[in-house]
């Protein structure tokens, strides 16, 4: 895994994003997960593609999370770039914790086991039987969307090959969340929500990046059911319940 320039690179001061150095097409949900709404088109080296929550399926995605989990511990947090970034956005790794770090997915005491030379490239490792150290990708995943450093190169270089459908979701949610911090708060404010503890503020924030026309319609829909809630617009007083009842009068008048 290597800094490559992409695009004429970017701004003065940022690391270029990572290049895998051997790429292969993401995985692909299951063809019943396609009927029951996952997103079966999802190119990594594309644009952002956010789910959609109401077609999300929870059972088909859990084992995508756990496999980003195990890549996170066992390969990423351990390789150079991955190193790199997290001192540039000031951001402890899990092996770097002062108190209880965690070095890989495998319980202590357990045979550490050592992926294949392919394995490794592909950012793909073995599934083991049981589930990882409970580590939230949570504040890297918030942490990188905020400094403008969630593009698909460094999201696969911190969550290997599944993160499209194993994180995705949740880079989705933290993209929208961040958009609705910028709204709500000025600048100072959304920063001091950013920061976390044992000297991890956050250095910089950047306006999110790579935005597509879908992803903003996405957040002012939820952002609009957000401001209903806080008049109370929900349940039997939602928007939505208004429409169709003027629909159904207008009808019957007819």
């Amino acid at each position: 895994m290597a800094f490559h320039p992409q695009g004429g690179g970017g701004p003065p001061g940022f690391p270029m994003p990572f290049q895998p150095t051997q790429s292969r097409s993401p995985p692909h949900p299951s063809s019943s997960a396609g009927a029951r709404g996952m997103a079966p088109d999802i190119n990594p080296s594309g644009p952002f593609l956010p789910f959609q929550e109401s077609q999300f399926d929870i059972l088909e995605w859990y084992p995508q999370f756990q496999s980003c989990v195990r890549y996170f511990l066992d390969h990423a947090q351990h390789s150079g770039p991955v190193q790199a970034v997290a001192a540039f956005v000031n951001i402890q790794l899990p092996f770097q914790r002062p108190q209880h770090p965690v070095i890989s997915s495998k319980p202590p005491g357990s045979p550490q086991g050592v992926p294949s030379p392919s394995s490794i490239a592909i950012g793909k490792l073995p599934m083991p039987g049981h589930s990882p150290m409970a580590v939230s990708l949570t504040p890297y995943v918030r942490r990188l969307v905020a400094t403008g450093l969630d593009l698909p190169g460094v999201l696969h270089g911190f969550f290997g090959d599944d993160w499209p459908v194993g994180i995705g979701h949740l880079h989705e949610v933290e993209r929208r969340n961040f958009l609705f911090a910028a709204k709500s708060a000025g600048w100072l404010k959304v920063k001091s929500q950013y920061d976390m503890p044992d000297e991890q503020s956050i250095p910089f924030l950047r306006p999110l990046q790579n935005v597509t026309e879908k992803e903003i319609v996405s957040a002012e829909a939820n952002w609009s059911e957000w401001l209903a809630m806080q008049d109370w617009m929900v349940g039997p007083r939602s928007p939505d319940v208004d429409r169709e009842m003027a629909v159904l009068v207008k009808s019957e008048d007819v």
